[in-house]
């Protein structure tokens, strides 16, 4: 909820503070502060106490930051509380699709971790439509409740049975991995893969920050970190963060806006988890990319149109159009994949440290947008757009070139094939 909750409550929040816009854009942007700590912090923690206690640390701190919000009567305190959030943010944003590629059966493993982006999508989406609503201390109560939910949800599911086999915690590992596949399943020949998986990577040295610019990890680290970087730069948290002004300075009712751009997120998410493990994740990308640039030419020409004051009416209809179309292609792939294959391309041996630099990566990414997008916006709305659209077209020919399909191969399979490409042999399916 905390990504979607500065759109609908800037206006309230400067009001009621007296904030000024760099005031504002300071409380918008440490969110992804706070993110790049949790970041850094991520793989360590993860592998040092488990999945699900990163997990359990991360509501924590969310919990806090959301009450500190709540009374907060001056902007440092607002900041600091964004802050604690924005550190649980960028821990769970690492650790819970790598928990979910690592519990899951391959066929399933795509869209279960879609999932994941669904419930983004869907607490942001709510975020919007609550705040047209609600007054903004009431919203900062309600981001309290998912908080909860998790904390109490990690007492029922079981720790990921690949982190308590590179323990060599055997009985716990074994006992996790048949609560996943239920009494009656045959688990024998999946426990003896990843046992084998994780010996052979036991053998291998442990690898730091900067081993990971070895060639052999060049692929997957150029993908992994290449995706989230076009992801951010594209515009998807500056338009996600700022939607009502943007809706306002197009000549359009926030409200109407907001709610349309919330109501259309969740579906169209919810399709692309289904069709995740069916169309595999490299066309959905590139259907993704190409609508995210489509969406942002629309929006530049309503801006260009309405600075020549031509076509009046037509413009914030345009406006509209654009990122609804924006939106919609951002759910459906850009918004959940770069997540997925992180997941998936590297080793477990280097998943800690390169799911900390990947993560680093969009949460710098994502404080240069949330914090340059005002400024951008004031200098020209048009160009701010086109940028965008130029961004999502690089992106297009990013995936058409390096990133590989993933659909129906174990992890153990798709770590082979990116050793292969990383020592420069071809292997894109």
């Amino acid at each position: 909820m905390m990504v979607g909750f500065s759109s609908p409550t800037q206006s309230a929040i400067r009001s009621d503070l007296g904030l000024s816009l760099s005031e504002y854009s300071v409380f918008g942007s440490i969110l992804t502060i706070g993110s790049m700590i949790g970041a850094i912090m991520c793989g360590s923690l993860a592998d040092y106490v488990g999945r699900k206690g990163a997990m359990r640390i991360a509501a924590v701190f969310s919990i806090l930051g959301w009450i500190a919000i709540s009374f907060s009567e001056a902007a440092w305190t607002l900041d600091i509380g964004r802050l604690s959030v924005g550190y649980g943010i960028g821990v769970l944003s690492y650790v819970v699709p790598v928990y979910i590629a690592e519990i899951t059966p391959k066929h399933l493993r795509g869209g279960f971790t879609t999932v994941n982006q669904l419930m983004i999508v869907f607490g942001a989406s709510v975020a919007f439509i609550l705040g047209t609503i609600l007054t903004w201390r009431v919203l900062t109560v309600t981001g309290i409740v998912p908080c909860l939910i998790l904390l109490l949800g990690l007492f029922i599911v079981p720790e990921s049975p690949r982190w308590l086999a590179k323990l060599g915690r055997q009985q716990e590992f074994e006992v996790a991995l048949r609560r996943l596949r239920g009494k009656e399943a045959d688990i024998s020949e999946e426990a003896v893969e990843i046992e084998e998986y994780i010996k052979t990577i036991d053998s291998l040295p442990q690898v730091t920050l900067i081993d990971l610019f070895q060639r052999k990890y060049a692929h997957p680290l150029i993908v992994g970190a290449g995706l989230i970087a076009l992801q951010q730069f594209g515009g998807c948290n500056g338009i996600g963060f700022y939607a009502s002004e943007t809706f306002v300075s197009a000549g359009f009712s926030s409200t109407v806006g907001t709610i349309a751009m919330a109501s259309i997120q969740v579906p169209i998410t919810a399709v692309g988890a289904l069709l995740m493990d069916n169309c595999g994740r490299r066309p959905l990308l590139l259907i993704s990319a190409t609508g995210t640039c489509m969406g942002c030419l629309l929006v530049a020409i309503s801006f260009v149109l309405e600075a020549h004051d031509s076509l009046t009416k037509l413009s914030p209809i345009l406006a509209l159009s654009g990122i609804l179309v924006f939106s919609a292609s951002f759910s459906i792939g850009m918004g959940g994949i770069p997540w997925v294959l992180m997941s998936e391309i590297f080793p477990i041996n280097v998943k800690g440290t390169a799911g900390s630099l990947v993560n680093l990566v969009h949460w710098f990414g994502s404080w240069a947008m949330t914090f340059a997008y005002n400024f951008f916006m004031s200098w020209s709305r048009a160009g701010t757009f086109f940028a965008f659209s130029a961004v999502s077209a690089a992106t297009v020919l990013f995936v058409a070139k390096l990133v590989p399909e993933t659909k129906g191969r174990t992890l153990e399979e798709i770590q082979a094939s990116m050793d292969h490409a990383s020592s420069g042999k071809s292997s894109m399916h």
